[in-house]
């Protein structure tokens, strides 16, 4: 028998600015340009499934109505980034009059992906063509955007989503999905999220298909280590078992099947929350860093973060020493 899933992420888009959840502020500003059924160019940055995009479609559905999408077209910069898709299809689009409206809007996703001569040409079209066509850019990193494209544009700042907000709708997507999900798995999926909105509706969804939505079920389907196991791993290393540590490294990497960028990123997370003292916090990362550079730049993942372990081993066995020198003296 045939039947269709729906992804869950399209299913509970916002249809309005009213019903984007975590950017109150932002929400507010936009629904005055909306109510006045006028917008400047602006300029959407921040992390990734913090509501840019959905933002930007409720905001032309709620200027246009029913019309919306015939004064509307949606372009990926990170798919077509070279400045021939801004002398053509953009400008192409941009140059057309608007159907039943006084300007249309063309949304830019990820804008910062295009090459500095695409964004110069882009400046000059958002100049040209104002009158009649409207830009909405979104970014994750502002300052890939050049400065006279940010000089024209209302720059709002997209926050990741609070816990609190992503508990409340993601409770209100379990209960309409009749998905039934435990404390534990909530505050799971809220963890491996990180304030991304699309990725703890797409863990939901995928977590909800294996039945009842617990801890285990989120870490093992988003391929994430569970917090305690993290500070196990980095308490292992400190108290100088390099052995046992590499042990669980390797747990962790065939269990969940993390990449090194992965380990690097949860290491992260769990050196700022933990209880070391803000000198060795410091020193943890800075390490920490390098490692990540080094993987960035092709080097092999296992082989450094085994290097970082021996690293932290070498550091806590220098402490042992030092304190049992210490102790000696006091003796």
């Amino acid at each position: 028998m045939d039947f269709e899933v729906e992804i869950w992420v399209e299913k509970y888009r916002p249809r309005t600015l009213k019903e984007v959840v975590g950017q109150d502020e932002v929400i507010r500003r936009l629904i005055s340009y909306a109510e006045r059924k006028n917008v400047p160019h602006l300029l959407f940055a921040g992390p990734p499934g913090t509501g840019k995009t959905a933002s930007a479609i409720a905001l032309v559905k709620d200027i246009f109505g029913e019309d919306w999408r015939n004064n509307f077209i949606e372009m990926n910069a990170s798919d077509e980034r070279g400045i021939d898709v801004v002398r053509h299809k953009i400008k192409e689009f941009a140059r057309t009059a608007p159907i039943n409206a006084p300007f249309k809007i063309i949304f830019l996703d990820e804008a910062d992906a295009l090459t500095p001569d695409a964004q110069a040409a882009l400046r000059r079209t958002m100049e040209r063509y104002s009158k009649i066509c409207r830009f909405i850019l979104s970014c994750n990193y502002v300052s890939k955007i050049i400065e006279p494209i940010q000089s024209r544009c209302a720059v709002f700042k997209f926050r990741p989503v609070s816990d609190e907000a992503m508990k409340e709708r993601l409770i209100q997507i379990c209960q309409m999905e009749k998905v039934r999900i435990s404390e534990d798995g909530l505050n799971a999926l809220i963890y491996v999220s990180g304030g991304d909105f699309r990725k703890a509706i797409n863990a939901l969804q995928g977590a909800a298909s294996l039945g009842e939505v617990n801890a285990d079920s989120i870490f093992q389907i988003t391929a994430t280590a569970q917090p305690e196991e993290l500070e196990e791993l980095l308490d292992t290393s400190l108290d100088g078992d390099f052995i046992g540590a590499r042990k669980k490294l390797d747990s962790l990497m065939i269990d969940y099947g993390m990449s090194g960028e992965d380990v690097i990123f949860q290491m992260f997370r769990q050196i700022i929350a933990s209880g070391f003292d803000e000198k060795l916090k410091a020193h943890l990362i800075e390490r920490l860093g390098e490692i990540d550079f080094r993987l960035t730049e092709g080097a092999h993942d296992r082989l450094q973060l085994s290097s970082y372990l021996a690293y932290l081993s070498l550091l806590g066995q220098k402490k042992k020493k030092v304190s049992q020198q210490a102790q000696s003296k006091q003796s």
